[in-house]
């Protein structure tokens, strides 16, 4: 019964896990074919001349949803400088990061004391960032206060700042 359900150690090597895998791996290709078939992966944009006359907000309207999707379902968080995030998310100090925490697959109880605030610090500026698109993408109301202002161009610096950790 412990072979059926894996309630054991599992051994990669062992000849029946070989085996799966060299029958299931066909399989898995087959379908990864499938739906690049059904579904190709864009590998060009028509640009006309008006999209550029307000691309600021032409950009805005792609970049909010794909912030906000990212948030939900992201896997993990890339370093962050403690300059960018408020005083009391500053938990951890640089000494202390370990770069295999930023997963968030690992147990908290194995998890060193501080270094889940990475998480933190991440969701902080992707809040940022979502924020200063909400007001790009609303764009009717000018009325914005100072530190409104000021916040959605923090938000727009941050997002340039740590374009490269936008992964999942």
């Amino acid at each position: 019964m412990e072979k059926v359900f894996f309630w054991r150690e599992i051994d990669y090597g062992e000849p029946i896990i070989e085996k799966w895998s060299n029958r299931l791996n066909p399989i898995c290709v087959a379908w990864h074919d499938f739906l690049d078939f059904i579904h190709p992966r864009i590998s060009y944009v028509k640009i006309d001349r008006y999209d550029t006359w307000s691309m600021d907000s032409t950009l805005a309207d792609i970049i909010l949803p794909m912030l906000k999707q990212l948030k939900e379902t992201k896997h993990g968080s890339p370093f962050t400088d403690m300059e960018d995030v408020p005083e009391h998310l500053r938990g951890t100090t640089t000494e202390d990061w370990e770069p295999q925490f930023t997963f968030d697959f690992y147990e908290e109880d194995k998890v060193k004391e501080g270094i889940n605030d990475i998480h933190a610090r991440w969701d902080w500026i992707m809040n940022e960032m979502i924020f200063a698109f909400e007001m790009k993408v609303k764009d009717t109301d000018w009325s914005a206060t100072w530190e409104e202002s000021e916040r959605i161009q923090n938000g727009f610096r941050l997002f340039g700042k740590y374009y490269q950790g936008l992964w999942d």
